[in-house]
């Protein structure tokens, strides 16, 4: 072991703390999402130091051949997972180790209840990474070098997963990360081969580089202890590029959690190959919740980018519009060239046909759980209908598209849940009905008992109930669905159209004659108050409404 020097103890986030705390009690009855997590981190760290490399070769350190190694040793009770990815200075080992930079902690924390089934599924949308290690381990030690540092730039970072941990300099000679899990007395069922490989089969097939294991050889009395071989136990390919008859929808799901850093599995997915004048793989899915930065616009968002299966960039946001800044996955083109940065990605045109076509795919995707699915497609719209309603300002080519995708409230539907679509709405419209009626308010309860929907009850015209924030504005936008024009029933005057009969048109006419004075009278009293003052035949009940 290297000689350690600057050796100092730093105390975790609070947020750490805390996360810890819940994460040893509440994921115990998935101890093996440990192994997924940690080798998800080491592949992010290869796929990093793959790009660096493109334009500083030399942090490969002549070592070309990139994997994560996993091995056990049964007596001392550890399992150790070693990359040669782009590895950590110190200051990186305290800030990733140490803290969570996560958007939305502080809204994450204030979300947790106690409960530890409730909290465990909160965890998962949060994201669980490194602290995983801390479910099975009492103590877990990090050696780590940066990828062109000097070797005597190592660091060791150590802790117990209490309140803190100790980081000091250390020699390493190769790049990248050893992580060495000390293993609960309770959990020494991990330090076995066979355990481990079935772990690594079921979570990790799918990622693109080989993971190994040694081979287990039989040792012989009296000879000394062979060499230790490694064989590569996962496909090492990248699903994506698979065909899509081979893949199972189990490893579909895992590739949603690795790519997502999620725990839950996606509600769709949609995997596609262009060929032609543009060439590209897309793999893309909805995930079954909404994670706590949905509505922070500025949030990181968008695919995973690969140019020919070379990891680019995460979070490539120009392929998507950001009405569907929830959609994970990856997007690998042929076409773009590998040193491509997020400035030229908005200014490519090859994006601007990839980002509609992209577009189209998870319209269709969503189109299809609606009409398949319409629960599923239900539990999406609580998660994610808020930020669709967006779309028709952002997307006027897709207008239509989306406006299709839209759930409401109505005077027909179920009390204060969106299900209603406008394809639906306008299925059972009145005979001679040719707009489609809607209110807008700040409360569900506001719009649902306001005045303005008397006549429509008492005729029986179905009402869309628009309470959510974003409405009015998407209603600004959306001005018509299928040529039939969308209406308030709170501005200007009614007029229902082929909906009333001569006689009630009669009977109008001679109340705005009768009332023609005390109308005067009103609006001289109101003088500047008010726009103006009109005799109304949508009240049944009130007498008068603004």
């Amino acid at each position: 072991m290297s000689v350690e020097t600057q050796k100092e103890t730093l105390g975790f986030q609070t947020e750490v703390k805390q996360l810890l705390h819940l994460m040893i009690h509440s994921l115990y009855s998935n101890k093996e999402i440990f192994l997924r997590e940690l080798i998800s981190n080491a592949s992010d760290a290869v796929d990093k130091l793959r790009f660096e490399a493109l334009s500083k070769p030399e942090l490969l350190e002549g070592g070309a051949e990139l994997k994560i190694c996993v091995s056990f040793d049964k007596d001392a009770k550890t399992v150790t997972l070693e990359d040669n990815g782009i590895g950590m200075s110190r200051e990186d080992a305290i800030t990733h180790l140490g803290t969570i930079a996560k958007s939305g902690t502080a809204d994450f924390m204030k979300h947790l209840s106690g409960d530890q089934k409730k909290d465990s599924h909160l965890i998962g949308q949060f994201g669980v990474g490194f602290y995983s290690a801390f479910i099975v381990a009492d103590k877990v030690d990090v050696f780590s070098r940066r990828a062109g540092a000097a070797t005597s730039e190592g660091v060791h970072w150590s802790s117990k997963g209490e309140g803190d941990f100790e980081v000091a300099t250390v020699d390493k000679a190769e790049r990248g990360t050893r992580i060495v899990l000390h293993l609960k007395s309770a959990e020494d069922e991990f330090a076995d081969g066979w355990r481990l490989r079935n772990i690594i089969k079921k979570y990790s097939d799918h990622i693109a580089l080989p993971i190994e294991l040694p081979k287990e050889a039989a040792a012989v009395e009296g000879e000394e202890q062979p060499a230790v071989e490694w064989e590569t136990v996962n496909r090492a390919s990248a699903l994506w590029t698979r065909p899509r008859t081979e893949i199972k929808d189990e490893e579909y799901q895992e590739f949603y959690k690795h790519v997502a850093h999620d725990f839950e599995n996606p509600l769709s997915w949609s995997h596609n190959k262009v060929e032609g004048k543009l060439e590209y793989s897309s793999l893309l899915y909805v995930p079954a919740r909404a994670p706590f930065d949905l509505y922070q616009r500025e949030a990181p968002k968008g695919l995973k980018l690969y140019v020919q299966r070379v990891f680019v960039m995460d979070q490539a946001e120009s392929f998507l519009p950001l009405y569907l800044r929830f959609i994970k996955g990856v997007v690998d083109s042929n076409d773009l060239s590998l040193n491509v940065s997020r400035e030229i990605l908005q200014k490519d045109p090859i994006i601007d046909s990839m980002k509609s076509a992209l577009t189209k795919r998870v319209l269709d995707m969503l189109e299809k759980l609606a009409k398949n699915e319409p629960e599923q497609y239900k539990s999406f719209w609580k998660n994610f209908g808020q930020v669709m309603k967006e779309g028709p300002a952002e997307d006027f080519a897709n207008k239509e598209k989306i406006a299709g995708l839209l759930r409401f409230a109505s005077t027909s539907g179920d009390e204060g849940e969106q299900v209603v679509g406008l394809a639906e709405y306008l299925a059972r419209a009145k005979e001679g009905q040719d707009k489609i009626y809607y209110l807008t308010g700040e409360t569900y309860a506001q719009v649902k008992n306001s005045p303005h929907l008397e006549v429509f009850r008492k005729k029986g015209i179905e009402v869309l109930l628009l309470s959510d924030r974003v409405d009015e504005w998407a209603v600004s936008f959306l001005t018509e669905f299928e040529a039939k024009p969308l209406q308030s029933v709170a501005k200007g005057g009614l007029d229902l159209g082929k909906l009333e009969d001569e006689a009630e048109k009669k009977e109008q006419e001679k109340d705005a004659g009768d009332f023609k004075d005390l109308i005067e009278r009103i609006k001289k009293a109101l003088g500047e108050k008010v726009k103006d003052v009109r005799v109304t035949h949508r009240l049944t009940e009130s007498p008068v409404c603004l």
